[in-house]
């Protein structure tokens, strides 16, 4: 973060909250020629400040009403299960995020489904066939308090 300056930033908050707005307009706010924020905005995707464009879709609105963080911890903690692990975990579309952390388990995994019964199905049918899981966890939100893609840019 280092070598960006006060427009680098106030250019990826903007896009960070709305990345359809054009460069003209981000030009607009930021009483800027069209020219220049475009280029910045090209070198901000150059240099991996921005990994790609998405649409946040309502989860409700496409059914996937069910929000779970599961805890999986492993039987065996060597290098080949883990990464066989990270790798399955990949095909799993139920899977919206996936974090290797350190404490008592060793992944937590945030799932979206339709209902209790699709996620029961998931964890028989699909989550518990990758070998070496020892424990699943379930934890089911019951009430989404905050959540956004957006990070913090000083």
């Amino acid at each position: 973060m280092e070598n960006l300056d006060q427009t680098d930033k106030t250019i990826l908050r903007l896009l960070q909250n709305d990345s359809k707005k054009t460069a003209k307009e981000i030009a607009s706010m930021l009483s800027l020629t069209v020219s220049p924020v475009y280029e910045r905005i090209r070198r901000l995707e150059n240099q991996g400040f921005i990994k790609k464009y998405v649409a946040i879709l309502d989860k409700t609105r496409i059914g996937r009403t069910v929000t779970a963080m599961c805890q999986v911890s492993m039987r065996y903690h060597n290098e080949a299960f883990i990464d066989e692990f990270e790798e399955q975990i990949q095909d799993l579309q139920e899977v919206q995020e996936c974090y290797h952390v350190a404490g008592q388990v060793d992944f937590i995994l945030k799932i979206h489904v339709r209902s209790l019964e699709e996620y029961h199905e998931f964890v028989r049918y699909k989550l518990s066939k990758i070998k070496n899981i020892g424990v699943l966890n379930s934890t089911f939100v019951i009430k989404e308090i905050k959540q956004t893609s957006e990070y913090y840019i000083r």
